[in-house]
């Protein structure tokens, strides 16, 4: 479907612009540590390592070159660490007790956690080890979204690696494929500091270069609901291990194909078949299939802004040997147990 170009149209992107303006204005004031112990910002590493966003952006233009489908589980990856305790590369710990070995998390991509470990070799070779393993993980996800068709967007630099993976209980408020009740989704998302539909409907958008093994939908799949649903389960029957584009148009462009597919009944979760049927969130499914600009700037908004959730603890390290281990190659185990460790 065509972008809206009359004066509806452009309204509608001035609408949209205007509800995520006004949200998450507040969320941006909050002032955020830094690894210095001042404010996040854009050009934090300039005098440390001016040449840190070159190499980063062409590690991964070179990666997404020969596997697209990095591009998604950079998304993935990065979303899953921002959501259960803020963008602070906890995500990435490996171990018997960390998110990697939780429910939500099994299925990241490995060779896009290998890919974040890669460019971290890079840039400290060229800098020295002054680059936390969150700030890399960050600029890799904003040059996938980009890499993918997406709209670049302000990536604020300066945060700790964590030293403490999150709870189970954190990482288990990740929002479920399997949920069909908007409002608990929008609780979910509320938590974070996204109150609005048109949030949780815009960085739904990232779906358009997903992909889903059964497990995740096979709900949908068993409920026979559509012509859709009948496809999907006719090939987990057949292949179990069978991995499904989440956008049948355009699985390797962030477009607005997704909602485009939402609308024809063939959205793959039974989360993204929710938003076309709750009144508080299918008219933004409606706007964005219509207008591919209002989509993209609302996702690299959001994408911008969740890295404001601010993360729990208040101190932590440069990841110096490895973005899948603590320097001391202790994990903490609790929040409140950071800051002893990041001053031992």
């Amino acid at each position: 479907m065509a972008s809206v170009a009359t004066g509806r149209g452009s309204t509608a992107v001035a609408l949209v612009a205007i509800i995520l303006v006004s949200v998450l204005s507040p969320v941006l004031s909050v002032p955020l540590n830094a690894t210095a112990g001042g404010r996040l910002s854009e050009d934090f590493h300039a005098v440390s390592c001016p040449q840190l966003e070159a190499i980063v952006q062409a590690e991964v233009f070179s990666a997404l070159q020969g596997d697209i489908t990095l591009a998604a589980g950079l998304i993935r990856i990065f979303f899953h660490d921002c959501f259960p305790q803020g963008c602070d590369a906890s995500i990435l710990l490996q171990g018997p007790t960390t998110e990697q070995a939780m429910g939500p998390n099994l299925t990241l991509q490995q060779q896009a956690l290998i890919l974040i470990e890669q460019i971290r070799q890079k840039v400290h070779a060229a800098c020295g080890p002054v680059v936390s393993c969150a700030d890399i993980l960050a600029l890799a996800t904003r040059d996938a979204v980009v890499a993918s068709g997406g709209e670049s967007y302000g990536v604020r630099l300066g945060i700790f690696d964590s030293l403490v993976p999150a709870s189970l209980q954190d990482v288990n408020n990740l929002p479920s494929p399997t949920t069909g009740q908007v409002p608990v989704l929008l609780n979910a998302f509320a938590t974070r500091g996204f109150l609005h539909p048109a949030e949780l409907v815009a960085l739904s958008g990232a779906h358009s270069i997903g992909r889903a093994h059964c497990n995740s939908f096979i709900d949908r799949a068993q409920r026979q609901e559509d012509p859709f649903s009948s496809f999907l389960l006719a090939a987990c029957a057949v292949n179990p291990a069978h991995v499904q584009i989440l956008d049948v148009r355009t699985p390797d462009q962030l477009d607005n194909q997704y909602y485009v597919d939402l609308l024809a009944g063939q959205g793959v979760f039974t989360s993204d078949m929710a938003l076309v049927r709750d009144f508080r969130t299918a008219p933004f499914v409606q706007l964005f299939a219509n207008n591919q600009g209002a989509f993209l700037d609302s996702f690299s908004q959001v994408m911008a802004n969740l890295m404001s959730f601010r993360p729990l603890g208040n101190f932590g390290e440069i990841r110096q040997f490895s973005c899948f281990r603590t320097n001391s190659g202790f994990i903490t185990e609790a929040a409140a147990d950071e800051g002893r460790a990041a001053a031992a």
